[in-house]
């Protein structure tokens, strides 16, 4: 299994807290990886880190081999990578049309209004008018555009109604049978995600477990 991605000992700190703890994670190629976690497990951090937008204090990110740790955001974006946080994810003053055009970077984003044809009649209007899950169509738009090699999405269903939901799940899985690195977080397991999705379950900033999807349901199905 090629390692698209990987951190290696790394420790984040925010001020005088630390968020990971010498975290070791790989993120393999074509392959759909879940972080597990509550709020302030460190999940959003990890994703954060792979994409750039926080320095470790300590430990190396590497992509395909390389030392990565220092390379900016805006140019792990240039080599392929998306990220689509769970907060402020679009430009809110511009049209969802505008911001769809951005996107694309001057191709056509006809295939973002095939993956959520709910955004078409919305074209005109700005994006920070728009309802929660609206929003989140919007910004997940950008992963199916096509081009990129790891696409990060910090809890993709956030604010969707349960069938948009499922068909977004439907659409990342896919992405991973044209060789994209999927990596999620999650509160829970999700369902919809293709067979060999790997999962690390996050506490404190530490991983707890990692192993496939279908062990990590059987560890966390309530006895009876």
């Amino acid at each position: 299994m090629t390692v698209e991605m990987e951190l290696r000992a790394v420790r984040v700190r925010y001020g005088p807290l630390e968020a990971l703890h010498g975290v070791d994670l790989p993120v393999p190629a074509a392959t759909a990886t879940v972080l597990l976690g509550r709020n302030g497990s460190g999940r959003t951090t990890v994703l954060r880190t792979l994409a750039g937008a926080v320095r470790p204090a300590s430990g190396r990110v590497l992509w395909r081999g390389a030392d990565v740790t220092r390379l900016p955001a805006h140019q792990r974006a240039r080599r392929g990578l998306c990220f689509v946080p769970d907060l402020r994810a679009v430009y809110a003053t511009l049209t969802v049309a505008e911001n769809l055009r951005l996107a694309a970077d001057g191709k056509d984003f006809a295939y973002a209004l095939d993956a959520y044809p709910e955004l078409r009649p919305l074209l005109d209007r700005r994006a920070g008018t728009l309802s929660g899950g609206e929003q989140r169509m919007l910004a997940l738009s950008r992963a199916f555009a096509g081009t990129s090699r790891v696409v990060l999405v910090d809890e993709p269903a956030l604010g969707m109604a349960p069938a948009v939901a499922a068909r977004t799940y439907a659409l990342l899985g896919g992405l991973c049978a044209h060789g994209t690195a999927l990596v999620t977080a999650e509160q829970r397991l999700p369902g919809g995600l293709p067979p060999g999705t790997l999962v690390h379950e996050l506490r404190r900033g530490a991983v707890v477990f990692s192993g496939e999807a279908a062990e990590a349901a059987v560890l966390r199905r309530p006895p009876g």
